[in-house]
C-alpha cells in the first residue's frame, strides 16, 4: 500500500498536480498550458482555423500562414481491436483510430486550442502529454478524461521542431504500449522549404502475451513490457503498414521529406533507407541540421525530421537498423520510386542475376488454392523473402535459392529440420557452394506456418511439388535439433 501510495505520489509530480482529479461530468476548464517568450510575436489573428487532420502515413498540408493564428485541434481516443499482422488481431489504445494518432501541423506562434474527447466505448480514462506543450505534463495535468467526456486546454506553440504526443494516463508504459501516440510538428515561422512528397511515420514496440505471429486475438503483456521484450517492432502500427499497396511512393527527381518518431515505450530507433543517403537530418526534431547521414538515432519519445532526394527507380526499404527488429520483427516499410533509370548513378555491369534485398515484390506464385498455400505464402513473404528473395532466387555468395533448388527437391522433408532448428556450415545448390547462418525459427512459427511454408516453397518457383504436413513438423520438433 505504502509503494502504491508512493507511486500515485510521482506520478502527480510528473503531471503536475498533487491528486487525480474526480471524473465528474463538466469539461476540464481551458487553461493556457505555456506563458508567453518575451519575444512573442503577438497575439492570434483573423477567426479560429480547424486544424485538417489525416491519417498516417499521410500529413497535413504545409502552412503558408505569416502570422499567429488560433489553432482548433480535435482529437477523441478510442479503443479499437484490428489487425497487428496478418491473421493477428489485437486491442489497440489510439487517437482518432490509428496508431500513430494523426499528425499535427501548426506554425510557431499559434495558439492551440486542444479538445480531447473520450469514445463512450472506452473501458479506460485517457488524457495527452504533447512535448511541443511548455507547461505541467505537456497538457497531461488538465486532460484526464473518463469516457463520454471532453477535456479542452489551450498551449501556445512557442519552439520550433518535431514533437512526440502521448497519452500520460497511469500506468503510462501500458497505454504507450497500445499504440497511444504521434507527431505534431510546430513550423518555424519562415515555414519549411518546399518538399514534393512529405510522409509521416512513427515507430512502436507491442508486447502480446503469445509470440510472433501467433494467430488469433492477442492480449497484451506485462511481464514482456516490464523486461523490454516486445514481440512486434512497428511503422505505424502493423506489419506491413508502408509495404505492397500501401508502400510510400515517389517519383525519380523528387524532394522526399520524412517526418518519423519513435513512440516507444522503451526502444531506440536507427532508422536508416536502405539505399539512400538523407541530404538533411533535424537532430532530434530540433532545428540543428546535419547532412549526408545514412542512420539517424530517434530516442523513445522523440523524433527526426529526414529529407533526401530520389534519384534512380526501384524500392527502398526503410527499417530499424537493429537489423532483427527488422527482418524478425516487423520493423519494415517501402518507398517505390517510378521513373527513367539513372545507369550514370546506379547500374549493373556484370555478374549474376540481378538481386537486392531492397527489391521485394510479390513472390511469383501458382494461384493460391486453399487456405494453407494462402498461410505459406504469408509467411514466406514476412520471413523467407528477406534472404531468399521475393523470387526464391536467392543472394549470389551469400543466401541459397530455393528456385529450383536441387538441395530442396532432393529431400522435402530435412528442410523441417533447417526453419526448426537452423542451418550452419557449407551446402552445395545446383553445383555452387553456401556458407552462411540461418537462424532458427522455432519459437517464432508454429507448427503449422513451417509446414504451409515449406509446402508453399516446394509448389512454387519450379520445383517439383509435394507436401509437408503439421504431423510430421511436430515430430521433428519432439526429436529436438539432435534428431536431425
Amino acid at each position: 500500500m505504502k509503494r502504491t501510495a508512493t507511486i500515485a505520489i510521482a506520478i502527480g509530480i510528473v503531471l503536475g498536480i498533487s491528486h487525480l482529479p474526480a471524473f465528474a461530468g463538466e469539461h476540464t476548464a481551458s487553461v493556457l498550458a505555456a506563458a508567453r517568450d518575451p519575444g512573442d510575436i503577438g497575439p492570434p489573428r483573423g477567426a479560429p482555423i480547424e486544424e485538417t487532420l489525416v491519417a498516417p502515413p499521410n500529413v497535413p498540408p504545409a502552412i503558408h500562414r505569416d502570422y499567429p493564428a488560433r489553432v482548433v485541434v480535435r482529437l477523441e481516443t478510442k479503443e479499437i481491436v484490428k489487425e497487428i499482422a496478418d491473421g493477428v488481431r489485437y486491442n489497440f489504445w489510439t487517437f482518432n483510430g490509428t496508431v500513430p494518432g494523426p499528425m499535427i501541423r501548426v506554425r510557431e506562434g499559434d495558439t492551440v486550442e486542444l479538445h480531447l474527447r473520450n469514445d463512450p466505448n472506452s473501458h479506460m480514462a485517457h488524457n495527452i502529454d504533447l512535448h511541443a506543450v511548455m507547461g505541467p505534463g505537456g497538457g497531461a495535468a488538465v486532460s484526464v478524461t473518463p469516457p463520454g467526456h471532453e477535456s479542452v486546454f489551450d498551449f501556445k506553440a512557442m519552439r520550433a521542431g518535431l514533437y512526440i504526443y502521448h497519452c500520460a494516463t497511469p500506468p503510462v508504459p501500458m497505454h504507450i504500449a497500445n499504440g497511444m501516440y504521434g507527431m505534431i510538428l510546430v513550423e518555424p515561422q519562415q515555414g519549411l522549404p518546399k518538399a514534393d512528397r512529405e510522409y509521416y511515420v512513427v515507430q512502436g514496440d507491442f508486447y502480446t502475451t503469445d509470440g510472433y505471429h501467433a494467430p488469433g486475438l492477442q492480449s497484451f503483456d506485462m511481464k514482456k513490457l516490464l523486461l523490454e521484450q516486445p514481440t512486434y517492432v512497428l511503422f505505424n502500427g502493423r506489419e506491413g503498414a508502408l509495404t505492397g499497396a500501401d508502400a510510400l511512393t515517389s517519383k525519380v527527381g523528387d524532394s522526399v521529406r520524412l517526418f518519423v518518431g519513435d513512440g516507444g515505450p522503451n526502444l531506440v530507433s536507427s532508422f536508416h533507407v536502405i539505399g539512400q543517403i538523407f541530404d538533411n537530418v533535424n537532430v532530434e526534431g530540433g532545428t540543428l541540421v546535419n547532412h549526408n547521414v545514412q542512420t539517424t538515432l530517434i530516442p523513445a519519445g522523440g523524433a527526426a525530421m529526414v529529407e533526401m532526394r530520389t534519384l534512380v527507380p526501384g524500392t527502398f526499404l526503410l527499417v530499424d537498423h537493429s537489423i532483427t527488429r527488422t527482418f524478425m520483427q516487423g520493423a519494415l516499410g517501402q518507398l517505390v520510386v517510378k521513373g527513367a533509370a539513372a545507369p550514370d548513378i546506379y547500374k549493373k555491369v556484370s555478374g549474376g542475376p540481378v538481386s537486392s534485398v531492397a527489391v521485394m515484390p510479390e513472390p511469383a506464385a501458382m494461384p493460391v488454392e486453399n487456405a494453407a498455400m494462402a498461410e505459406g505464402k504469408r509467411v514466406f513473404g514476412q520471413i523467407c523473402a528477406a534472404c531468399h528473395q521475393a523470387d526464391g532466387t536467392g543472394l549470389p555468395g551469400a543466401f541459397p535459392p530455393l528456385a529450383m533448388s536441387d538441395f530442396l527437391n532432393a529431400d522435402p522433408k530435412r528442410a523441417i529440420s533447417f526453419v526448426l532448428h537452423g542451418l550452419s556450415g557449407k551446402i552445395t545448390v545446383n553445383s555452387t557452394g553456401y556458407e552462411s547462418e540461418m537462424p532458427a525459427f522455432a519459437s517464432q512459427l508454429n507448427d503449422d506456418e513451417i509446414a504451409h511454408v515449406l509446402t508453399y516453397v516446394l509448389n512454387n518457383f519450379n520445383n517439383k511439388g509435394g507436401t509437408i504436413t503439421p504431423a510430421e513438423v511436430k515430430a521433428v520438433r519432439a526429436a529436438g535439433a539432435n534428431g536431425r
